[in-house]
């Protein structure tokens, strides 16, 4: 492992979260929060004057291999989440390291989970920081660094590989960090766009910018108590186009921007994807029209859950813990689907599930023609048999985690749906499961060890597990620290 590329790295994340910090900064001289914005600039001052401290002295060798990118990559998140939850305890907003923890990791995670129980007591600054958390950590800051500090070798690609979400990574062009400007500049186009159509729409400028972060960041962290709920029902039906659109695989964007619609059309997880909004849509109106006041009604909430719930966002419009229980099986399915790679999304994504069905097939064919040889393939492309391992590597390791969490989570004796579903909404960074965890409640009963759980399942999930189990796993720094100390002592 390299130590000085790694705390190089840290110091270039601390930087970047400190001038980030600045925006809620100044929202809170503006709204008059004078206390909270001193408290916030000197946090911010702070990170920015220690991470160009840590950087100042840049690595002779700037490569970096995958296991150092998936060490920089989870040790960067626990560190931005760190330094993010002290403003909330020093300004007494969240006094509690463990709850501040929970909520920031839920906020960089973009899982959308809380601990609060009146959000609306928050101050504009903390309010707009909890949020920028989530468009912080929707594409993710060190696709971001790759995007403005170079690198050499394939340490770009191992970077990108660590943090995206998705069974893999591509490149739109030959250059990785040309894709990482891409990438940032789609997604800063399209929040800057849903903030412009929410403040036309009649939308307050704060709530605009509030509620476009925590879309962008597929996050779901409200502003309000009710989450959507007391928004008009154009805007819930704007918000939830967005979300769809920002749980869109972002090569899809690249390739209509790039004057390649025909690729674009042909991206089959983007169809699949769809096309399970839309039957699960339909299913949900039909299944809850005795429930709610009209057909309108029950296709706009139907419509706003399965879009909050595929895309892991966690806004809300209604209680979704009263349906039905076909709705709420069809809620809990979304759950673990997810959007699609290569998004803001969670979940297990939709690309996975498209390569374990096709293997399914593959192997009931050989069964019947063992003979015959056949590959999987995705877009009229052979998936590599790399891949098809990693799937199935990614689907038992997920398997593992899950129930290790819900057991433990299991031990406060509550009942199967809120344990459950608050595993399943953490690692899945949606936010709002069901019973005691559902879109009106927040996690704010659990005991401590269950919150610490829940926060490995957030970062677990938003970084595809296995970044945070190298990260973890003690073997990873055998030798490190010690060829460290002796290139110290030389």
């Amino acid at each position: 492992m390299k130590i000085k590329l790694q705390i190089y790295i840290l110091g270039k994340v601390m930087t970047i979260e400190g001038l980030l910090m600045l925006l809620p900064v100044l929202c809170g001289l503006i709204y008059g929060e004078l206390r909270n914005s001193v408290i916030y600039a000197l946090f911010a001052i702070g990170y920015i004057a220690a991470g160009l401290l840590v950087s100042l002295k840049k690595p002779a060798k700037m490569t970096i291999y995958l296991k150092d990118g998936c060490i920089a990559t989870a040790l960067s998140w626990i560190v931005l989440s760190v330094c993010g939850c002290l403003p909330f305890i020093v300004t007494g907003e969240i006094p509690s390291f463990t709850n501040a923890m929970f909520e920031t990791v839920s906020g960089f995670t973009t899982t959308g989970a809380s601990i609060l129980t009146n959000v609306e007591g928050l101050s504009h600054i903390s309010l707009l920081w909890r949020s920028l958390t989530h468009w912080i950590g929707g594409m993710g800051v060190l696709v971001f660094l790759l995007a403005v500090v170079p690198m050499s070798g394939g340490s770009n690609m191992n970077l990108m590989k660590a943090e995206s979400p998705g069974p893999s990574v591509g490149k739109f062009v030959p250059k990785v960090r040309t894709t990482a400007k891409a990438l940032y500049t789609i997604y800063l186009a399209l929040t800057i766009i849903e903030i412009l159509v929410l403040i036309i729409s009649g939308m307050p400028v704060f709530d605009s910018v509030c509620s476009a972060f925590g879309t962008a960041g597929t996050g779901g962290f409200g502003i309000r108590n009710d989450s959507f709920a007391s928004y008009s029902s154009h805007i819930q039906w704007i918000v939830a186009v967005f979300m769809i659109l920002f749980g869109i695989n972002f090569n899809f964007y690249y390739l209509i921007i790039a004057r390649q619609p025909g690729k674009a059309l042909k991206l089959s997880e983007v169809k699949v994807y769809l096309a399970i909004i839309l039957i699960s849509t339909v299913t949900i109106t039909l299944n809850i029209l005795k429930v709610t006041g009209g057909s309108a009604e029950a296709a706009r909430h139907a419509f706003f859950q399965v879009a909050t719930v595929i895309t892991t966002t966690g806004f809300a419009t209604t209680d979704f813990d009263t349906w039905p229980t076909l709705s709420k099986l069809i809620m809990v399915v979304l759950m673990f689907i997810g959007a699609c790679a290569g998004s803001t999304g969670g979940g297990i994504k939709v690309s996975r599930f498209q390569i374990r069905a096709k293997m399914i097939v593959r192997e009931i064919a050989c069964y019947i023609n063992p003979r015959a040889v056949k590959k999987v393939q995705i877009d009229g492309k052979p998936i590599d048999p790399d891949l098809e391992r990693s799937v199935s590597v990614f689907f038992f390791v997920y398997l593992l985690i899950f129930t290790a969490s819900a057991g433990i989570v299991a031990l406060e004796g509550h009942d199967l749906v809120t344990t459950f579903t608050s595993v399943a909404a953490t690692i899945n960074n949606i936010g709002p499961g069901l019973s005691m965890v559902g879109p009106t409640c927040n996690y704010a009963f659990l005991s401590g060890l269950s919150k610490w759980v829940l926060i490995f399942d957030m970062l677990a999930g938003r970084l595809e597990l296995f970044p945070l189990i190298i990260f973890l796993n003690p073997m990873t720094y055998k030798g490190s620290f010690k060829g460290f100390f002796s290139m110290k002592q030389n």
